[in-house]
């Protein structure tokens, strides 16, 4: 097959989706790695009917790789994840509408497209989680305890685009990351970036079974077949604070080959919903959906 990478310079360099790309070149694929963020790009005659199986993204939100990838599906090319499908979530504001109005848990959230516009809300909503909504990675995070701690923060939110605030869930400071690829559902723990003085490993922990759950609702709200979500387990159960699409899979064994069997399926299936329902691997069943996860437990 021939396939088209749509690589974003900040991932030039990581191994997702380096090892990716390796991966199919060793099993005789052809690969062409497109940068958009750092070539001219002559949009005409960029995307041609027929010349790729398919073409997937791995860039940055906010990016132009996804105006590429857009570009190629318009043609009807198959992309990886779906172009339709990853913009409801790598913008947040309209990610968190579509997931609460179709029963995922996530938690409340405010759109301004001025930061001073967050003086609006409610005292009784603090502390506030704010961050931009097109942000990636943990970028520009702020946990905001009061009114007034807003009032100084909001000249280093000028500049960051729309803007989303949420209630913060209170939690262990450990955020469970699920990742879902070729299916299967894996889950790690790490530290979660507003607690950034807890000692956390970032390691492979069973997986909760209303959080499997969860995640695999995720992926049928969004229309995606390789997504993360970031999941928190809260006093009323886990909520689900972020959902990116072709995350980097980290601790998932055999991550390399297991995203480029993954992506050779869509590629042949035409695209979205051709991976199986996602499911939790025979390691992910052994701890009960209320469990919290804390540095210390699980595998």
């Amino acid at each position: 097959m021939r396939l088209c990478f749509l690589v974003e310079e900040h991932y030039r360099h990581d191994g997702m989706p380096n090892e990716v790309i390796r991966q199919l070149t060793a099993w005789g694929h052809q690969v062409d790695v497109l940068r958009p963020g750092g070539s001219l790009l002559r949009m005409t005659d960029l995307v041609r009917t027929g010349a790729h199986d398919a073409w997937v993204l791995k860039t940055v939100s906010g990016g132009p790789g996804l105006t590429l990838l857009e570009a190629a599906a318009a043609t009807g090319m198959t992309t990886v994840n779906d172009a339709r499908s990853i913009r409801g979530v790598r913008d947040k504001a309209l990610a968190a509408a579509l997931g609460r109005a179709r029963g995922l848990p996530l938690p409340p959230t405010y759109a301004v497209a001025r930061p001073e516009l967050l003086a609006e809300i409610p005292a009784s909503e603090y502390p506030l989680v704010v961050k931009p909504s097109d942000g990636s990675s943990g970028r520009a995070v702020h946990l905001v305890a009061s009114p007034d701690r807003l009032a100084a923060l909001l000249p280093r939110l000028a500049g960051e685009g729309m803007l989303i605030a949420q209630p913060y869930v209170p939690n262990s400071g450990t955020d469970i990351k699920v990742y879902c690829v070729g299916g299967e559902l894996f889950a790690t723990e790490r530290c979660s970036p507003l607690h950034p003085d807890r000692s956390v490993r970032e390691r492979r922990v069973p997986l909760p079974a209303e959080v499997a759950a969860i995640a695999a609702q995720v992926g049928v709200v969004y229309g995606l077949d390789l997504y993360g979500l970031d999941v928190l387990l809260g006093p009323d159960g886990p909520v689900v604070v972020d959902v990116n699409d072709f995350p980097s899979f980290r601790q998932v064994p055999e991550a390399a080959s297991r995203v480029a069997r993954a992506v050779l399926d869509l590629a042949r299936g035409g695209g979205v919903g051709q991976c199986p329902p996602p499911r939790p691997t025979a390691l992910h069943v052994s701890i009960p959906a209320q469990v919290p996860a804390r540095a210390g437990d699980g595998a």
